[in-house]
């Protein structure tokens, strides 16, 4: 692919969970003067609110605020590089009393939140104490929770229940439906020059902020090229068994008209130590093999890359998913004939 860039690139990338803090975390290292050939002049982030487990579960029952820990994550993640600054956000108290569990990052958003009234100017303030290499917008401000009919007549409610029960998911809503986007990050989507969704859990992360109201269809009406990052494993209960091809027809169910650019696969095998410990949690690696790069599924063209992390467990390397999402702009223009 050609990677010299002649402009900067205005970046989005939506999802939660760990997988868009490590994509975050390698973008951010194109942002502003760099050794790299493609830089990028804008970074955004559109974030999951849809958790109700854990410290940011038991922080939006308390005081009826949007779940922080996905948020966290992502300010961490563009920090410019405050390292105390971003263990204390991280931090996470011991004990089994009230302050037991919670995250030190998550309770000052809360105080933010509450001295602003703002959840989303607590974001933005946070963002810049971690002296922030990007914009951080909650897909929704409203109170969402995650719900699911299932394919035995019943419901299941909050992504904790629902990420056990992915296989027998009918269709995936939030309650309220009717919820809607931060206009900031509606106009981000229409500026992009590139936009990611994934990596990350496909019901629990990817999904809710597509069904925000407005946002799929701004995804849509963007002339942004659109990369979907597939997951490495399958994450039992949620994708068992599931193909990168079937992670696109699940988007494609919720989202007709929301067609991927790109579909970024990693094509490197984990070891075999890795094989048996995941296999032992009922997860199996995905994709690599069957098709090649170039090749075509749901009409986005398949990136194969090696995008594996160095450490013991099956991780996206951030510098490398970074640099092969931002090459799929360069392959486009080269495709297109625009310099």
């Amino acid at each position: 692919m050609q990677e010299n860039l002649n402009k900067t690139l205005r970046c989005v990338a939506i999802g939660g969970g760990t997988g868009l803090a490590t994509l975050l975390s390698g973008l951010k290292s194109f942002v502003g003067p760099s050794d790299h050939e493609i830089a990028v002049s804008t970074l955004s982030a559109i974030v999951a609110v849809s958790d109700d487990g854990g410290s940011s579960g038991r922080l939006r029952d308390e005081l009826q605020m949007p779940p922080p820990g996905d948020i966290r994550n992502c300010m961490v993640a563009l920090s410019e590089d405050s390292n105390l600054l971003s263990q204390l956000f991280q931090h996470r108290f011991r004990g089994i009393g009230d302050l037991g569990g919670h995250n030190f990052g998550n309770l000052f958003l809360a105080a933010l939140s509450e001295i602003t009234g703002d959840f989303a100017e607590a974001v933005r303030i946070s963002s810049e104490i971690l002296a922030s290499k990007g914009h951080i917008y909650p897909a929704t401000l409203a109170d969402v929770r995650l719900a699911a009919d299932l394919a035995d007549g019943t419901i299941a409610r909050g992504e904790t229940q629902i990420g056990k029960v992915g296989s027998q998911v009918k269709r995936l809503y939030l309650e309220p439906e009717d919820c809607h986007p931060l206009p900031d990050a509606l106009n981000a989507i229409a500026e992009a020059d590139v936009i990611s969704v994934g990596p990350g859990s496909l019901y629990t992360s990817l999904l809710p902020p597509l069904l925000v109201r407005g946002v799929a269809n701004a995804i849509e009406k963007s002339p942004a090229v659109k990369v979907f990052v597939c997951n490495l494993m399958t994450q039992p209960g949620e994708t068992d068994g599931l193909t990168a091809r079937r992670h696109l027809e699940i988007i494609r169910q919720y989202a007709p008209d929301l067609g991927f650019d790109y579909l970024v696969v990693n094509n490197q095998p984990i070891s075999e130590l890795q094989s048996l410990l995941y296999e032992q949690e009922g997860a199996e690696q995905i994709g690599v093999h069957g098709s090649i790069s170039g090749e075509s599924i749901e009409g986005a063209t398949i990136v194969y890359d090696n995008l594996l992390d160095a450490g013991e467990k099956v991780r996206h390397d951030p510098i490398k998913l970074a640099k092969t999402v931002l090459r799929c702009v360069a392959e486009r223009r080269l495709r297109s004939g625009v310099a």
